[in-house]
């Protein structure tokens, strides 16, 4: 199961009765795929849109429905799950749930729940257009966010009614997504937090490059990771196939030197860079016009060094902690920490290429640590997301501790 900030979290999804009930079994199955132990609260109305049971056998928990179901613990259940929630989710929340949550009713078993909730509450308003942008509605969403609670605002587009506007329910990947970043700690708020990923191409001729296997996962994690932490994070990412992770500045590159200028021009307002980019360090001397066509015997391809962009960072470098990657196929720790000296890298993350589950393309990394006083921390084989983390954590205590100095 992929480990992750989620894992073994209590979260209680509560489920109102509307159109958009049918995604919120996926906002399960999300929640359940990342670990989490969920509990289902539904409306009465909301089981008029899908049965209980579907959500029993995705949970594999009972799910509350009415206070007073004939089991012993029914009447009490609402406090003991409030009590050992992490989390809320009530997606769907239609205007009548708006209403009663706004105004402290509790005649059903959700809203009678969410008065004994002192966990973190995300409310995923879905509901017609004209009724979302009623005065009564918004005041409701007003009071809500005074109250503490996160409202995640609907997205647009056509509704079930047959209207077009604000009113739909997010998508359960953002509905997750964000969950998981309202339930990270913040100690990287503040941070302008410059991240580089996937691999640059450089061209050979209009239909050929030269380029590597990197998938951008291990970047996008980071930045993923670094925003759920508060951070202001810009993202430099070569080609890749990868959602962009949400909240974060994205600068698409291609070449080598268009990485290097996006990469300098954001660099005197970054505080924390990671360099997890797959740089060519060659490029071909001249890149044909027309496609070079096959001929009868051999051909040389004259390359010439590209610019070394983790290094000029480590050059330039004031007040920035940056942070390097090394993927080697041999003699990893000489390698890295070679390159953690000649580059000026507070950080180095270092990686052996050669097993499935580790390097380029696979979901999960096995890393090294090598740090500038000295220090060598040798990570399990964990999954890219918690190896993002890991890293953060220890940026972070640089960042502390940068600041103490400072001060």
């Amino acid at each position: 199961m992929k480990k992750t900030v989620l894992h073994n979290k209590n979260i209680v999804l509560g489920v109102c009765g509307g159109i958009a009930a049918y995604k919120s079994v996926e906002v399960l199955r999300r929640l359940v795929k990342l670990g989490a132990r969920v509990r289902v609260i539904m409306t009465r109305s909301a089981t008029r849109f899908v049965s209980p049971m579907t959500f029993e056998v995705l949970s594999e928990n009972q799910v509350c429905v009415d206070l007073f179901e004939s089991t012993d613990d029914a009447a009490i259940r609402h406090i003991a799950w409030a009590e050992a929630a992490h989390g809320v989710i009530i997606a769907p929340a239609t205007a009548n749930m708006v209403a009663k949550l706004a105004h402290g009713i509790a005649d059903d078993s959700l809203s009678t729940f969410m008065l004994a909730v002192t966990c973190p509450v995300m409310i995923c308003p879905s509901m017609n257009s004209n009724m979302f942008e009623h005065p009564a509605n918004r005041r409701n969403i007003q009071q809500l966010e005074t109250d503490g609670c996160t409202i995640l605002a609907p997205g647009e587009g056509s509704l079930a009614c047959g209207t077009t506007g604000p009113g739909r329910l997010p998508e359960p990947a953002e509905i997750v997504d964000r969950l998981a970043s309202y339930l990270t700690p913040d100690d990287l708020a503040g941070c302008n937090i410059l991240v580089t990923a996937g691999p640059t191409r450089e061209a050979i001729d209009p239909v050929r490059f030269i380029s590597n296997p990197s998938s951008g996962k291990m970047g996008y994690a980071i930045a993923r990771a670094a925003e759920y932490r508060g951070a202001r994070v810009t993202l430099v990412t070569g080609p890749v196939s990868l959602e962009p992770p949400l909240n974060v500045e994205v600068v698409p590159v291609v070449t080598v030197d268009d990485m290097a200028d996006a990469v300098f021009a954001h660099l005197e307002r970054s505080h924390v860079v990671v360099k997890v980019a797959a740089v060519s360090d060659y490029r071909p001397v001249k890149t044909e016009t027309h496609k070079i066509k096959k001929g009868e015997g051999g051909m040389q391809l004259a390359l010439e060094r590209t610019t070394d962009i983790l290094k000029t960072v480590g050059q330039l470098k004031k007040h920035q902690i940056v942070v390097g990657f090394a993927a080697e196929t041999r003699d990893m720790e000489i390698h890295a920490r070679k390159k953690l000296e000649e580059k000026h890298l507070d950080i180095i993350a270092a990686n052996l290429i050669g097993p499935s589950d580790s390097g380029f393309a696979s979901d999960t990394n096995r890393m090294t640590l090598f740090f500038a006083d000295g220090r060598k921390e040798v990570l399990d084989l964990m999954d890219k997301d918690m190896v993002a983390h890991l890293i953060l954590d220890r940026v972070a205590e640089l960042v502390k501790k940068k600041a103490a100095s400072d001060d």
